[in-house]
């Protein structure tokens, strides 16, 4: 029952980054919202649905963007595992551990979307990839990181109630 609440969160995250979010350039790069929400509410305590949203987060991202469902499902569950095993080592800095994986996340799915398309044949140049698209890019998803994480963990609060002690 608490994966139900993915499925209209992530849809309307979806419909975000298609259309708001993707208006919001520097450079070539742009933020992506998908892999900050992923990050933040794997971060989150008592939260065991992870692998669950970054399943469902890569079909619907997927569905807009010519990326293969693939890609973004090997980027965002690296992400996701990441995120989960940042929650255990870093517990006291939340915050930094919510950067640490939004920039490493941002640096792998930037990896993997470059790999992909030097296969298939239709690659920009490594240092044009970097300096024009992945590097705002991690700028802008770094400014989305604080209040996103905010969110996150209120919903997560919400969905998963830690129970008072007795």
């Amino acid at each position: 029952m608490r994966n139900i609440v993915a499925i209209p969160l992530l849809a309307l995250a979806v419909i975000l980054q298609s259309t708001l979010v993707s208006q919001f350039s520097l450079l070539a790069g742009y933020a992506d919202l998908i892999l900050v929400i992923l990050a933040a509410w794997a971060l989150q305590k008592g939260v065991t649905t992870g692998i669950q949203w970054a399943f469902l987060a890569s079909i619907l991202i997927s569905a807009i963007s010519h990326m293969p469902w693939m890609v973004t499902l090997v980027g965002y569950m690296g992400v996701v595992l990441l995120a989960a095993l940042l929650q255990n080592r870093v517990w006291q800095a939340p915050l930094l551990a919510m950067f640490s994986i939004t920039f490493l996340g941002t640096l792998f799915m930037h990896l993997l979307s470059f790999l992909y398309l030097s296969f298939i044949g239709d690659p920009l140049p490594l240092g044009t990839s970097l300096g024009l698209i992945t590097l705002p890019s991690l700028l802008l998803n770094l400014l989305l990181a604080i209040p996103l994480y905010g969110l996150m963990r209120d919903l997560a609060g919400w969905v998963f109630p830690v129970r008072a002690e007795a």
